[in-house]
């Protein structure tokens, strides 16, 4: 099949939450195909999606193992704490003109996001977030998920996100940058969008599983995702101190 859409969920909650996330998809893309990958195929809820496959492995990013194995020609790859809030229209044509399409990640005064394994880059080249990638699912895909295995393995570090960024800084794969709509991961930033401003379509927060860990109940509301996003920044904020020029009263 051409386009579809892929999750990956191993561990506790996280299928919960895959099965959300298809859900959400399944009301803003209706007859869009989507699979998992687990190490739980017979766990309940999975008739939510059309196929179900076995995880190839079981090391802690086995994501990058399933990658290649996708059955469509251009993929959609989702984190499992996202929501998909808007139809995702003309995304896919993207994988047309670029292998690999992704947004930066968030956090980019953090030490822990600039950081590279093998090389250290500008600023203005963070890491990238792999909790939302769209890729064209051919020969030079295949070869650099192959790369990024063998590095994230060699690296011996938790984060993936490390070694792709130096993937990237030193490959001559074409990628592109998704705007914020793609992968949003700050909804209260929605506060300050003008009404022709983006059409908010991927919620991509780990609030959802952190939420699900210490409450035991699933969020699926942006309401809710907001009053916990302003918790967290206020204490953001403590933490960081009051000298920063632009922090918010």
């Amino acid at each position: 099949m051409r386009d579809g859409v892929v999750f990956v969920a191993t561990g506790p909650g996280y299928i919960e939450l895959a099965v959300q996330a298809a859900e959400s998809l399944r009301l803003t893309n209706p007859g869009l195909p989507v699979d998992l990958f687990t190490d739980d195929p017979g766990a309940p809820g999975l008739e939510m999606f059309d196929r179900v496959h076995a995880v190839p492995s079981t090391h802690p990013r086995v994501k990058i193992d399933c990658l290649p194995l996708a059955r469509f020609e251009r993929v959609l790859f989702l984190d499992c704490d996202v929501l998909v809030i808007s139809a995702l229209g003309d995304l896919f044509e993207l994988a047309e003109r670029f292998p690999l399409s992704l947004a930066h990640d968030v956090r980019r005064r953090s030490e822990l996001i600039r950081a590279g394994h093998a090389h250290e880059t500008p600023y203005a080249f963070p890491q990238f977030n792999s909790g939302v990638m769209l890729y064209r699912n051919d020969a030079e895909m295949a070869t650099f998920f192959g790369e990024w295995k063998r590095a994230y393995a060699a690296a011996g570090l938790e984060r993936d996100q490390v070694v792709l960024k130096d993937l990237l800084w030193e490959s001559g794969l074409r990628f592109y940058v998704l705007p914020p709509e793609f992968n949003l991961r700050r909804v209260t930033e929605l506060d300050a969008w003008e009404p022709m401003d983006a059409v908010p379509t991927i919620v991509h927060s780990h609030r959802l599983l952190q939420h699900l860990r210490d409450q035991g109940g699933r969020v699926r509301d942006l309401d809710t995702l907001r009053v916990l996003e302003r918790q967290a920044l206020a204490e953001e904020w403590t933490r960081a101190g009051d000298d920063t020029p632009w922090r918010p009263g």
